[in-house]
């Protein structure tokens, strides 16, 4: 299985390089037989990073510690769930999923345009099998999975124990879905460029796969920030730390290349922008998985420091250089001969929504790059931390939560002052009113007013347009309310399909600023039956209990909560020293009472095992559950979105 995977890996590079040219033969020369050779090629590429991918798998699962690969990152003890997860625990596996992944991506996408886009195709198979050979490549010449010891070690490290957790074993593969995801529209619109086909008809066939690997990046920042949450005990789940800015750059540009194609569908416009916004957002897939794995920041999510910084950085620039080159070379068949007839229209507020999801990222990527800048510069790294980025960030996110509810209220080309002042009564009312609710409860942190006042008009926005258009389909059938707001959203479901997405983000945007702004914090040394209190519980100690589990050697700490005097649960807080190699690496097991209005979160943060005393740190984090709820809202609007509209047209065939 060793020698399996290792010639799969180097037969997949011939293929994917053989693949690439003949594509790019075949589409200057018109030869369709070229162009099926190269679509058998990648085919055959993506068959051979799936046996390789298999080879690897199995290595894992049957303890093959003659590999490197498996020594580092498995062991005999390891539940095979995170025998599996070690598959792209290290820098080596994660690599081979990513190849894996984007084959199996391309070749579904081969598939499904193997009769549509005839000129467009090869440049697709091109941009896919280069991307392919580019991370075979670096497997093979510098992170070689299956590399052989000179010995056999009788068991291996394992996975770092703070990656032995539910949320991230599954948390690494989603967001490589989004990731590689955004392969297959970046790739049509290169075939775009290079063929000169700058239709509209790309767009459509890219839209399912550009929401999808959007909401795959979405779904795999919100599993980060639950694993954060639980896993490493200082109460938070979102430290702008440098992956997790990787991470949140290319969802900030995707979303404004998911709002400003509606333009280019609808009105024609905005063609140079959105090709720039696809590119961009790739582009920021691909320094994400560099600034992983290239050790040029420190990160608790990122790799061991290696060489492959300067391989990525050089695949990085190349493709910038052509997508931009090619660009610049359509400029004038993609400039629009359409305008923006007013401001007050709804393209108006979607560009400037576009243009502020920009300003976002790229403060993100200031303040993420700007160590590495100045020691580059002046010799000096001069860290950037969280307070930066709150206080360049949370206006612009507050302003992107406001053109979140004015979007659906503008109508399209122009909207007069009588319409718009219907459009905004409510939802304007409705943050007045929880703007005087919050300042009647004193509550005076004009960031926290703000954004739950938002979050009010945003949500009677939503409201509202369900409200109106079921509504008009009730006066226009005799469908009962019910009826017709099923078959509204039914109908409509790329519109409803994403407000549900904009209820999502609302949610998250609640549990963000209630967990921000409200926190409270306490730190206490008890001895057994002592107490303290925070955030209207009083926490008694009971004492320390030690034992050992799985082979894990485990202290956890009995703690009972009481609110009013009457007992309301239990908690026991744990730290878990793990055997060796991972002995000087103990974890810290947080205790979680979650409810809608708050989580109260318990550490044990020490003990004293002669007196039984030990100190613990409290949090209590309000409305943070709403920001997993938004998750799982936003997981169901992009499924409405998702699911294909069937039309009967007058042939009688069914578009979907």
């Amino acid at each position: 299985m060793i020698q399996l995977g290792h010639i799969c890996l180097i037969a997949a590079f011939a293929t994917a390089t053989y693949a690439t040219a003949v594509a790019l033969l075949g589409a200057r020369r018109q030869a369709p037989a070229l162009v099926q050779s190269a679509r058998n090629g990648l085919y055959a590429t993506s068959a051979l990073i799936v046996l390789s991918s298999v080879s690897l798998v199995y290595l894992l699962l049957t303890d093959q510690f003659r590999v490197r690969y498996v020594a580092e990152n498995s062991r005999i003890g390891m539940p095979v769930m995170y025998k599996v997860a070690a598959w792209w625990g290290g820098m080596a596996g994660s690599l081979l999923l990513w190849t894996f992944l984007l084959c199996v991506f391309a070749a579904v996408a081969t598939w499904q345009n193997r009769n549509r886009h005839v000129a467009l195709m090869p440049y697709v198979y091109a941009v896919c099998m280069a991307t392919a050979g580019f991370f075979i490549a670096v497997q093979i010449f510098a992170a070689n999975p299956f590399e052989v010891l000179q010995f056999t070690p009788a068991d291996g490290r394992g996975l770092n124990p703070l990656l032995q957790n539910p949320a991230m074993a599954i948390h690494p593969p989603t967001l490589y879905l989004g990731f590689v995801g955004f392969t297959i529209p970046f790739a049509f619109a290169i075939g775009a460029l290079a063929s000169g086909q700058l239709d509209t008809s790309w767009l459509h066939s890219t839209r399912r796969w550009t929401i999808l690997s959007w909401f795959f990046l979405a779904a795999g920042i919100t599993l980060g920030a639950q694993w954060a949450y639980v896993e490493l005990g200082w109460g938070g789940y979102w430290g702008w730390d440098p992956v997790e800015n990787a991470s949140l750059m290319p969802w900030l540009v995707a979303t404004a290349y998911l709002h400003s194609v509606i333009i280019e569908e609808k009105k024609q416009m905005l063609r140079v922008w959105n090709m720039m916004l696809i590119i961009t957002t790739f582009a920021l897939c691909i320094f994400g998985t560099f600034l992983t794995r290239s050790g040029i920041v420190s990160s608790v999510h990122a790799f061991t420091v290696s060489n492959l910084g300067p391989m990525f950085a050089t695949y990085l620039a190349i493709t910038l250089a052509i997508s931009f080159g090619l660009v610049a070379w359509r400029l004038p068949q993609l400039r629009s001969k359409q305008h923006l007839e007013s401001v007050l229209s709804r393209e108006s507020s979607f560009l400037f929504n576009n243009l502020v999801l920009v300003v976002a990222c790229f403060a993100v990527l200031w303040g993420t790059m700007f160590p590495v800048i100045t020691e580059a510069v002046r010799g000096v790294k001069i860290t950037v931390g969280p307070p930066f980025f709150n206080r360049v960030n949370v206006p612009i996110f507050l302003l992107l939560l406001l053109l979140t509810g004015v979007g659906p209220l503008i109508a399209w080309r122009r909207a007069s002052w009588p319409s718009l002042r219907r459009a905004f009564t409510y939802p304007a009312i409705a943050g007045a009113v929880t703007t005087a609710v919050m300042l009647a409860f004193r509550i005076t942190d004009i960031y926290a007013i703000l954004a739950f006042a938002l979050s009010a008009f945003v949500i009677a926005t939503i409201a509202q347009e369900f409200w109106r258009g079921t509504r008009a389909r009730m006066a226009s059938t005799t469908e009962s309310w019910y009826e017709a707001f099923y078959r509204l959203t039914w109908r409509n479901k790329r519109r409803y399909g994403g407000y549900v997405i904009h209820l999502g983000v609302v949610f998250m945007a609640i549990g963000v600023a209630g967990s921000s702004v409200f926190q409270q914090e306490a730190e206490a040394t008890v001895s057994p039956g002592g107490t303290f209190d925070i955030g209207g519980y009083t926490i008694q100690y009971s004492g320390l209990d030690s034992f050992q589990a799985s082979g894990v050697d485990v202290v956890s700490a009995s703690l009972v909560a009481f609110r009013g005097g009457e007992p309301q649960f239990r908690m026991l807080p744990q730290r878990h020293f793990h055997p060796p190699p991972n002995d000087e690496n103990p974890t810290t097991e947080v205790a979680i009472w979650s409810s809608l209005r708050h989580d109260l979160y318990m550490v044990l943060a020490g003990w004293d095992g002669q007196n039984r005393t030990a100190t613990f740190k409290a949090y209590l984090n309000p409305l943070v559950s709403w920001i997993w709820i938004g998750g799982w809202v936003l997981l169901f609007g992009t499924i409405i979105c998702m699911i294909p509209d069937r039309r009967r047209s007058n042939t009688g065939i069914q578009n979907y």
